[in-house]
């Protein structure tokens, strides 16, 4: 039989359809169940949609090990990072109405934004902010914001100036959470209400995302469904409450459930429109939000799992191929809870994952399966295979942590020549005290981050903090004066490798006040 034209197109198009396979959830739901177990995830949130139906909701495991109380699609969990794709469909929004545009000059509308080249101050546009493309380093000057301290937006953003870049203005990819703070402040100056109202009003409750909050703190207390994170430490998971980056705002504040998110998922492969069937953002400005802006080299490892050819980063999400679809995603990480959320938007099908413990390689392992099924791919056992690579990465790690014994040892001065207030333009003041012959360390907008000082060698320490389960060991060595005081001091993390970057010491540049 002959076919015109059109009908060999869609033809072709049916029988392209036809071939995607629906996600068998009765598989994912043994695939969570495995993960779980391998991974040691106390709780475990997962949510699928495909074809804009939620296919799959379901809790898995606990809240908390001390209270046994079950996970389910209702529970909360902080999305951490997450939150930055909210923040850019704040300003999408913001961008639809015409009160401003992902060109304007950030200085524009926040006027007293200054970084520490008054060139990129004054050319940072709101794109720049939401793409990892400033110039500043990884994580870098997370530490007026993590662990959690007591700084207002105002004092971030001063602070911001002193912060001197780690590579040229838009020249490389690096990921820094401080410009979605400052995204989420123009949200606010130009909306006319505080970041955390805007997007619960104008995003969480459209989309009738009934429990979530833009912050831990605004969760109702009637509402005792939410989750804890875990550490695990010396073979133990150890139940560590944080308040889900509450100070991250618009980098990482939202509380969210894997029932709420499902409908996020909906609208964002529906290119913005809400299941209410009213736009929440244009497509226009979606197409804005999963345009690479920035590009990072392609993984030898990726591309030998999934053929990944590119990746790169747009306006809140991470962007790379996968099998040859267009992937997009993010990762959020707190400590003690990990999320993650994938999008293929040509299968529409979309995957949210929240947990408890902070092994990404569990939730990695789930979304792999959901996609391999997805997709008819060749059979892995991805559980086991990212199991192995976190296991062995994390023995090796680990083995590392302890700091070699140094090669020249030289003795310290007494305890009495290294107390005083140290200071940081961008952090604030640091106090080097001796309390019961011990020299202790207190970060005084940090209250997690109080220690004591062991000696290493000559006029280097290494910090151990009071709070074990941080795992950011430190080095902190003293410039001193002929004298034998203190004229500055520079930290470092002792692991790399086992501490968080957040932790951005090397950052730091103290002087003695």
């Amino acid at each position: 039989m002959k076919l015109t034209k059109l009908a060999a197109i869609a033809l072709l198009a049916s029988t392209t359809f036809s071939s995607w396979a629906q996600v068998d959830t009765n598989k994912i739901d043994d695939a969570i169940k495995a993960s779980m177990a391998r991974f040691d995830v106390p709780g475990m949130a997962v949510a699928i949609v495909e074809n804009d139906k939620v296919i799959f909701a379901k809790g898995f495991g606990v809240t908390n090990l001390d209270t046994n109380k079950k996970v389910n699609k209702d529970t909360l969990f902080g999305i951490a990072s997450n939150t930055k794709a909210f923040t850019t469909a704040a300003l999408a929004k913001l961008v639809d109405e015409g009160k401003l545009s992902w060109d304007d000059r950030v200085i524009d509308h926040l006027p007293e934004f200054r970084l520490y080249d008054s060139y990129v101050t004054r050319e940072m546009r709101i794109r720049d902010l939401l793409s990892h493309r400033s110039g500043l380093g990884l994580g870098q000057g997370d530490l007026m914001i993590w662990p959690s301290t007591d700084k207002s937006v105002d004092e971030i953003l001063a602070g911001l100036q002193y912060l001197k870049p780690a590579s040229s203005f838009r020249s490389k990819y690096a990921y820094n959470n401080l410009m979605f703070v400052t995204a989420g402040e123009v949200v606010a100056r130009v909306s006319g209400m505080s970041w955390n109202d805007y997007i619960e009003k104008n995003i969480l409750q459209p989309l009738h995302m009934d429990n979530s909050r833009a912050g831990f703190s605004r969760i109702p207390k009637s509402n005792k469904n939410w989750a804890t994170g875990h550490i695990p430490m010396d073979g133990t998971l150890h139940p560590f409450f944080v308040n889900y980056l509450e100070d991250f705002r618009g980098a990482g504040a939202i509380a969210s459930s894997v029932s709420d998110m499902s409908q996020w998922l909906r609208t964002q492969l529906a290119g913005g429109k809400m299941p209410s069937g009213e736009q929440l953002f244009s497509e226009k400005q979606q197409a804005q939000m999963w345009h690479p802006h920035i590009t990072s080299m392609a993984s030898k490892s990726a591309f030998e799992s999934y053929h990944q050819q590119f990746r790169g980063y747009g306006l809140g999400w991470s962007i790379e191929d996968y099998h040859g679809f267009k992937k997009l995603g993010h990762g959020g990480g707190i400590l003690g809870m990990v999320s993650q959320v994938t999008l293929l938007p040509e299968k529409k099908l979309g995957i949210v994952i929240l947990s408890n413990q902070q092994a990404f390689g569990a939730l990695s392992a789930v979304t792999h399966e959901v996609l391999e099924d997805a997709l008819e791919l060749e059979d892995k056992d991805w559980v086991e295979d990212l199991a192995k690579s976190h296991f062995e990465g994390k023995q090796q790690a680990y083995a590392n942590v302890k700091p070699e014994a140094p090669a020249d040892y030289q003795p310290q001065l007494p305890n009495i020549n290294y107390t005083g207030t140290l200071h940081d333009d961008w952090y604030g003041d640091v106090i080097i005290e001796q309390l019961d012959s011990k020299l202790h360390i207190d970060f005084t907008h940090t209250k997690r981050l109080k220690g004591t000082l062991e000696h290493y060698t000559g006029n280097t320490f290494i910090v151990k903090w009071d709070e074990k389960l941080l795992e950011a060991d430190a080095f902190i060595t003293f410039d001193m004066s002929t004298k034998n005081r203190v004229n500055s001091a520079k930290m470092r993390a002792v692991s790399t490798q086992v501490t968080d970057f957040s932790f951005d010491f090397r950052n730091l540049h103290l002087k003695a006040k």
